[in-house]
């Protein structure tokens, strides 16, 4: 079994996410899929506001998601303790995820002596499914 992390805030699951989790799969025979979900106030902080679902609310529909087979909380301060807990052997990244935590990512890592090798995917009709974008209709 190869265990696959992904993060994200997946406030409202739509198509786009549902290539994420494929593709994240893809990169193994026997995939694992680890769905790190950021925290409310992490979200908050971030982006500038609240997600629409709670944290708990969002962890719930994604323990009934079929690709989806393990959820776990993101740290609220700091990000790599829930990683090392997580035990993955990957981490897929999304194509629009950035800033400081990805950035910084593999050497935090590498400092808390974890061998994880990370992985970009590629987008999937971000014109259409953002859920920026999606949020607004």
């Amino acid at each position: 079994m190869t265990r696959i992390m992904v993060f994200g805030t997946f406030d409202i699951v739509h198509p786009g996410h549902e290539d994420f989790f494929k593709q994240a799969r893809a990169l193994a025979a026997d995939p694992h899929l680890i769905v790190s979900l950021a925290r409310d106030r992490n979200v908050e902080r971030i982006k500038g506001f609240r997600p629409r679902h709670s944290e708990s609310e969002r962890c719930a529909l994604l323990r009934k998601h079929p690709l989806v087979d393990e959820v776990v909380l993101s740290d609220e301060i700091g990000y790599v303790a829930h990683i090392a807990a997580a035990r993955p052997d990957l981490i897929a990244l999304g194509y629009d995820q950035e800033g400081m935590y990805v950035r910084d990512l593999e050497d935090d890592l590498q400092k808390a002596g974890m061998n994880v090798r990370t992985v970009r995917l590629k987008p999937h009709k971000p014109e259409l499914y953002k859920t920026s974008k999606l949020a607004d209709n």
